[in-house]
């Protein structure tokens, strides 16, 4: 058997953000820093929420992003305008970072397709969550398709967990993009289990990165607690796709701090000692560490951050709870470009029972 291929793998800052080796130009952008560590804090706090959300019954099932926060917050910043994101269900960050409202998050998990429909013209054509796993990068492919027919310099950035890397959906969907050098990027977010499945039971490959090489595309692995790493890498590879060279992929490498969503029991297949050596590593602190050690964040500043989070989240959750409930005809839409005939009948027997109930019938 030959010897496995290489990837790169790349990691700016170490756990105590000090740096590896001299820095990237663009680092030097203050803005762009403070940018990615207050998002980073926006989606933690904002997790936090919505997770106490579900446990109230105020919330539906929820994919928490605890310890994954810079890879959405890297991403979402490294997009231009003009890209379309298509997420899955744990891109709260990058949702946030593009511009989607921490009440439409909250709509669209307490069960409103609402949720989706979001008001930051910015975003309008950025898909919605995926819930299946894996299909949105087909979809991704699309997208990337149209922009080469169109001959649009824009680029469909997708994400998935590293389960979805095993479906057939993915590889696909990787090795079309590959045949068409389409302008398509894709970031696995390796939080190492698939619900309850370890990574080192997954896949024999050496990295989730190798998968790429079977569909001639660039893979590479990236320190995914590094939020520094995973915007450099993503940016040029999002640019790369811009300039007509074709497709990347980037593997995220991090850690899954929280359960798989608020169905899950996480302690019933991992141990303490491994949750507790991976806070060890997470992208929060290592990020604010970094800040300190350049004197561009103190704790003054962290405490109006957080009194400045506490009353956007605040205001957010009020704003879900008093959305009017959606009619029931809503169950019927955005199921079809053209509701089929009997749908479309029953809607209107719905319709016609609710009206009638308003009314006063209750027979």
């Amino acid at each position: 058997m030959s010897a496995t291929v290489q990837l790169p793998y790349t990691r700016l800052i170490d756990d105590q953000g000090q740096p590896l080796a001299e820095l990237p130009q663009w680092t030097s952008n203050t803005g762009l820093l403070l940018s990615l560590y207050q998002n980073m804090q926006r989606v933690r706090s904002f997790d936090q929420k919505c997770v106490a959300l579900q446990r109230t019954g105020q919330l539906g099932t929820y994919a928490s992003t605890l310890g994954q926060e810079a890879i959405g917050s890297a991403v979402g910043r490294a997009m231009s305008p003009e890209d379309v994101l298509i997420p899955y269900y744990r891109d709260t960050a990058t949702q946030l970072q593009r511009g989607v409202g921490m009440h439409e998050i909250l709509l669209y998990w307490g069960g409103d397709e609402r949720g989706s429909a979001w008001e930051n013209p910015a975003v309008a054509e950025d898909f919605p969550i995926c819930v299946p796993i894996a299909t949105q990068a087909c979809h991704a492919c699309g997208i990337a398709t149209a922009f080469r027919i169109r001959q649009q310099p824009r680029v469909a950035v997708t994400t998935c967990g590293d389960g979805a890397t095993s479906k057939g959906d993915f590889l696909e969907s990787l090795n079309l993009a590959g045949v068409w050098q389409l302008p398509v990027v894709f970031v696995i977010n390796n939080n190492q289990w698939a619900i309850s499945v370890p990574r080192s039971l997954q896949s024999a490959a050496p990295t989730l990165a190798h998968k790429a090489l079977g569909a001639g595309v660039p893979g590479e692995q990236v320190d995914g607690n590094d939020v520094l790493a995973v915007y450099d890498r993503v940016k040029q590879a999002i640019e790369r796709a811009r300039a007509g060279k074709g497709p990347s992929l980037i593997e995220c490498v991090t850690y899954r701090l929280g359960d798989h969503t608020t169905a899950d029991d996480a302690s019933r297949y991992r141990s303490d000692d491994e949750l507790n050596e991976a806070w060890k590593h997470e992208p929060v602190g290592r990020m604010q560490r970094f800040l300190h050690s350049r004197e561009l964040w103190d704790e003054a500043r962290e405490i109006a951050l957080q009194a400045e989070l506490a009353n956007a989240i605040n205001d957010a959750v009020a704003r879900y709870r008093d959305t009017p409930p959606a009619a029931p005809t809503a169950a019927f839409d955005h199921l079809f470009a053209q509701l089929p005939s009997q749908y479309q009948q029953q809607r209107e027997q719905l319709g016609q029972r609710v009206a009638a109930l308003a009314g006063g019938d209750h027979e």
